[in-house]
């Protein structure tokens, strides 16, 4: 049996006439088709030296193209490289030039300032707009639908997304096509979907949420998804009436909770709500069920691992906690010194273990030795408890990573920018609780006293080399940094001192 993610998808499909995708316009496009489109594009991939194992590195804004590139990719039996598009230039040459990608896809409005980037790494550069237009699609359309697709084993490499590292560099998660295929029938099983599901797919597609767990589930179970562009509180309340099922981040449900059409008869037609990549207030939990009558379902994923857990679909969805294990995944909570197993009901490191935990780090056979255990347990880096009912409770993140909005931000990126500014002492970046991003990126600075400051103008400066969901939303200034006994910034007293800056 070919294992290549494609062929199973195109195996399981059991009415091709049925709608796969239905656009923002309302443009509907049948598995069928998707099936032809896929053919085209994986065609004019190989006709730009793509062969399997080669990466191919996609920046390019949210469209129905972009899911058939992604598709086309795996079946060519290329890896998927999907990169965010915030990223600047100078972000994007570490990427490429460490993925060494045979082929670049960028939007065109971008090309000028990539093309650097593509020839250093030797990278061929296409392109590809939010309207689905570009070199590639060019290429694509004077291609034949017809394609055999590549063979791959459930050991080979699928997809390679970069997570930030916290001593600055990024790292590349080695992703199979088992991993993915049997995290998305763990989904498809929890989660009860079926052909008759309707997803509102909201989401960006450049990290495992929108890409892996909305698009291979609705895909996988034969449903369909209306593709909007962005979040759009307006569309998604008009889309209820008609759909079964959001995914969304913390932020779409604060935003829509701001709608006063949000109530038990706009979404009456809707069976599941899930919440993911940062985590959901307990205060939004609890106003949601109160306006909506639904419990909103929270899981736990990772980008190393894609989903590890999930609130039950029958049963009590708690306030807080991200549920239980995913069938065929076991989740242990240890010791973070010594590795050993902890009690229930104590915190310690989260450790993850199943067929959706990744092959390793790219290129990065240490960093992959010392967080993923010979025992095949991989060490998230989340502290956390399971209680005992068997619900996992995430109570802190080691290597004090900062989730906002659904992104991930390590600060080390950041207080690495911040610390070269003239007039910067030293800085430390934490993330302090908001209620529409979970997590604000806030930056402390200490001043040397001898350049004055500006907030406005660092801000400025930074927009030029970091991704916009890094930046952070304010930057304040302080005569020194609170460190305990051996020297270290205890950055837990930063976070409650500015506990409350958000508030209102």
């Amino acid at each position: 049996m070919n294992a290549n993610l494609f062929a199973q998808l195109v195996d399981g499909i059991v009415d091709s006439t049925a709608t796969a995708i239905e656009t923002a316009t309302g443009e509907r496009i049948s598995y069928a088709d998707l099936v032809a489109r896929t053919g085209r594009m994986a065609n004019a991939l190989a006709g730009f030296g793509v062969r399997p194992g080669d990466r191919v590195a996609v920046q390019v804004e949210k469209s129905v193209e972009a899911i058939v590139l992604y598709l086309a990719t795996l079946r060519a039996g290329a890896v998927f490289l999907p990169l965010n598009t915030g990223y600047t230039p100078a972000e994007i040459a570490y990427f490429v030039g460490d993925a060494e990608p045979a082929v670049f896809v960028c939007d065109p409005a971008r090309r000028e300032g990539l093309e650097a980037a593509a020839d250093a790494a030797g990278a061929r550069l296409v392109t590809l707009d939010a309207g689905g237009r570009g070199t590639l699609t060019d290429a694509a359309n004077a291609a034949p639908a017809e394609f055999a697709t590549v063979e791959r084993g459930p050991d080979d490499l699928a997809a390679l997304l970069y997570t930030s590292g916290t001593t600055g560099r990024s790292k590349g998660a080695m992703l199979t096509h088992d991993n993915l295929v049997s995290n998305t029938r763990a989904l498809i099983e929890t989660w009860r979907f079926t052909p008759r599901d309707v997803l509102i797919h909201a989401l960006p597609i450049f990290h495992t949420h929108g890409l892996f767990v909305a698009t291979n589930v609705t895909l996988f179970s034969g449903a369909s998804m209306v593709f909007l562009p962005k979040f759009d509180a307006d569309r998604i309340i008009g889309l209820m009436p008609r759909a079964t099922v959001l995914m969304g981040v913390p932020t779409f449900y604060v935003r829509l909770l701001e709608d006063d059409r949000l109530n038990p008869s706009s979404t009456a037609h809707m069976r599941l709500f899930v919440s993911g990549s940062a985590p959901l207030l307990a205060d939004t939990h609890r106003e949601w069920r109160a306006r909506t009558g639904h419990a909103i379902l929270e899981r736990y994923g990772m980008t190393e691992t894609n989903m590890n857990t999930s609130n039950p679909y029958e049963g009590d969805r708690v306030a807080g906690t991200v549920g239980m294990p995913l069938p065929g995944i076991e989740i242990v909570v240890t010791d973070p010194e010594t590795g050993e197993r902890l009690p229930g009901g104590e915190i310690g490191m989260i450790e993850v273990r199943g067929p959706n935990v990744f092959k390793g780090y790219w290129q990065m056979p240490e960093k992959t030795a010392a967080e993923l255990r010979e025992t095949g347990f991989f060490i998230t880096g989340d502290l956390g408890r399971i209680d005992e009912r068997g619900y996992v409770h995430i109570v802190g993140r080691g290597k004090d990573l900062i989730i906002t909005g659904g992104y991930n931000v390590y600060p080390k990126e950041i207080e690495t920018e911040l610390d070269a500014f003239p007039g910067v002492v030293e800085s430390a970046v934490i993330g302090i609780s908001h209620r529409d991003f979970g997590e604000a990126v806030t930056a402390v600075i200490v001043p040397t006293g001898g350049v004055e400051l500006d907030e406005v103008a660092i801000l400025a400066d930074l927009e030029t080399r970091l991704a916009k969901f890094k930046l952070p939303k304010r930057i304040l200034f302080i005569d020194e940094l609170p460190r305990n006994t051996m020297g270290k910034v205890q950055k837990n007293l930063l976070r409650d001192r500015f506990a409350n800056l958000y508030d209102g």
